[in-house]
């Protein structure tokens, strides 16, 4: 008895005919390039972690590309044009949520052209001061700029840097009138302020920890939820009754739109297992990062609430960067 092998036929052409899925198991089958959008500090540090990691656990080389310039802009603009396939992914900082509301014009959206995948680390900020400034607190600094507006100063590292938008929304929460010095980088601010041209600055902990101990700077809040364990003496903005002055830098991973979901649950995956264990963890708190990490959906929720937040902060204290 004869049958018919039509449907069997039908059946390969109709399998054939279909787009096979890239499986996470196989990824990755070559080397990985890793953009990262500054070449010093933290994210050069995440960067070499990062990268060192990855082709431990993927079993490829994965290729820190080191790529400084327009406040990230540079790096997030070519990972964006990148071919969607997983083998560029961007390394970060908050900037390219804030970047919208300070350009006019950028060769990338930060919505459009970017597929979450998990955040890294953070570090809080805090607010110092100068030791001639008399307030010993929050309240005791909105106090003084109130009765004198427009006599006290911050420095920042330039305009549209989070140092000027830490104090900007300080200025905005307090409805003080408090004058911006911008100087060419965090660090020359500070060093501003040391030699009292200006009277406090919005700056990360790791970068005041030695002259908030030596007392050359006295710290007022840690712009945080929760107490910095490096800062365990100085309060909290939540404390002092201002829970919504938080300015959290943070760090994150991004791949370009487009890739397959199974990919970007294997990077999330294998990222949030390193990040969170004892050996990360401990190498990043000696130079001040707190590991974190999320879902894909978490960090996209989270950059959207950052991108709100610090877009009105921006429209309010109407700052727009130069192109």
């Amino acid at each position: 008895m004869r049958t018919s092998k039509a449907p069997l036929w039908l059946a390969l052409l109709a399998l054939l005919a279909c787009p096979l899925p890239v499986l996470a198991q196989n990824y990755p089958e070559k080397s990985i390039r890793l953009v990262v959008a500054f070449p010093t500090g933290a994210a050069y540090i995440l960067g070499l972690l990062v990268s060192d990691k990855l082709r431990e656990s993927l079993g490829q080389s994965v290729v820190p590309d080191f790529r400084a310039g327009a406040g990230g802009n540079i790096a997030a603009e070519l990972a964006a044009k990148a071919p969607h396939d997983g083998y560029t992914l961007l390394l970060t900082s908050g900037a390219i949520t804030i970047s919208p509301s300070l350009f006019a014009k950028l060769g990338y959206d930060t919505f459009r052209d970017f597929a979450p995948i998990t955040l890294l680390a953070t570090v809080p900020n805090v607010l110092v001061v100068h030791p001639s400034v008399p307030a010993k607190s929050l309240a005791e600094l909105m106090k003084l700029a109130k009765a004198h507006p427009g006599k006290l100063n911050f420095g920042s590292g330039g305009v549209g840097s989070a140092g000027q938008l830490g104090s900007e929304l300080f200025k905005a929460l307090t409805k003080i009138n408090i004058v911006h010095v911008p100087y060419k980088g965090a660090t020359i601010a500070l060093s501003a302020m040391l030699s009292g041209e200006v009277d406090m600055v919005t700056s990360t902990i790791p970068s005041t920890i030695p002259l908030v101990n030596s007392g050359r700077i006295r710290a007022l809040a840690v712009m945080a939820p929760e107490r910095a364990a490096t800062l365990p003496q100085v309060p909290t903005s939540a404390e002092a009754g201002m829970p919504e002055l938080v300015v959290i830098t943070w760090y994150c991973l991004f791949a370009p739109a487009g890739v397959k979901p199974d990919i970007i649950g294997r990077l999330n995956a294998e990222v949030v297992k390193l990040m969170n264990s004892p050996e990360t963890k401990n190498k990043l708190a000696q130079v001040g990062l707190d590991a974190a990490t999320s879902t894909p959906a978490e960090l996209g929720k989270f950059v959207r609430a950052e991108y709100e937040k610090w877009g009105r902060v921006i429209k309010a204290a109407n700052i727009r960067v130069q192109q």
